[in-house]
């Protein structure tokens, strides 16, 4: 491997997601590691030693973003901070490191631990800048495990309202919600079967993988974590773990009501999704042509988003300009590959 090449990083509190960009541009790897961050750094360090084997990518250059100071390990963000940068610096053998910082550009990891809320959670700005810097004007979608980021861009310029995750989420911009790690009682109180409105237990019988593993839009993959019960990661277990949200066993009522339950749970979190598009796209002005652009795990949604929008949709490889071999693989690890791509024009 040259040394010119650079290794992005998004270090997730449920995943740790590397992407290696060559000398010319191009991305040739990516990886994703389940990475249980609230379970303890230790998780973290197990990543590392598969994503960054000692000695592999000595003298390559590092860009790192994260979002997994949130974490419950931490008492506060500037602690996941300071202990995340820490975690990766005994892993990375010596080589040059730099750290996202969004709007302040990059700073080295003695800066970053400094600064504290200046790289804490801007994944999203890195993928939405990388855009920015080939396309006029858009719309970013990146459909995570376990959130969704919706960022505008106009004229060149990331046009976000929020900075944080607090802002962000007053304004549409980060929806908590993705497809295989939410809970289903976060898309709905009540859903219908049998002709009635039902309430939905309080407690995480089943998650968004579960449904559209049942409506077959999963891709494989994507799901890395434990089901919910620790049982298989079949359509027959997940539809025994949907009918628990009802108070129900699944032998209770055939396939095809479990299915259409499914559908319900799909369409509530789709409508979630359009009701924070249309917000951000009103607050941003963008112009009726702007497209969406598709990424994260949950991209496939994105199609059908852009329709009820009347917009259309590129994904994130393409927008890139990376070409359709690229297109899975850039779209699961956006910031992971933003950050690279960002830090190989940037220069440090």
């Amino acid at each position: 491997m040259s040394r010119d090449w650079i290794l992005g990083w998004d270090l997730g509190g449920a995943h740790l997601k590397r992407a290696v960009l060559d000398g010319a541009g191009r991305l040739r790897q990516t990886t994703q590691i389940p990475c249980p961050l609230w379970q303890g750094l230790g998780s973290l360090h197990q990543a590392l030693v598969r994503g960054a084997p000692r000695g592999r990518f000595a003298g390559q250059r590092h860009a790192l973003t994260m979002t997994g100071e949130m974490a419950d390990c931490f008492a506060d963000r500037g602690q996941g901070v300071r202990r995340l940068l820490a975690a990766f610096e005994a892993h990375r053998d010596g080589a040059p490191l730099w750290v996202y910082a969004g709007a302040h550009g990059w700073l080295t990891p003695e800066a970053a631990a400094r600064s504290p809320a200046a790289v804490a959670s801007q994944n999203w700005r890195s993928s939405a800048e990388a855009l920015a810097r080939r396309r006029p004007t858009g719309l970013l979608v990146d459909i995570g495990s376990t959130t969704s980021d919706l960022v505008p861009w106009r004229d060149g310029r990331v046009r976000a309202q929020g900075t944080n995750d607090h802002e962000r989420l007053v304004c549409g911009e980060l929806v908590y919600s993705g497809v295989v790690r939410t809970p289903l009682m976060a898309l709905a109180a009540d859903v219908a079967l049998a002709g009635r409105r039902v309430p939905l237990m309080a407690e995480r019988f089943a998650v968004t993988a579960d449904v559209y593993r049942i409506l077959g839009g999963l891709p494989p993959g994507a799901d890395q974590q434990p089901s919910a019960d620790g049982a298989p990661k079949t359509r027959a277990a997940s539809r025994r773990r949907l009918a628990r949200m009802v108070g129900c066993d699944a032998r209770e009522r055939p396939a095809v009501v479990w299915d259409a339950l499914a559908r319900e749970f799909a369409e509530a979190q789709l409508a979630a999704l359009e009701r924070a598009a249309r917000r951000v796209l009103r607050a941003a002005r963008l112009p009726a042509d702007a497209p969406l652009v598709a990424a994260g795990v949950g991209g496939f949604l994105v199609a059908q988003l852009a329709r009820r929008l009347g917009r259309p949709a590129v994904d994130f490889a393409c927008a890139l300009g990376w070409g359709t071999r690229a297109a899975r693989a850039a779209s699961w690890h956006a910031p992971a590959a933003a950050v690279a791509v960002l830090l190989r024009e940037a220069g440090p």
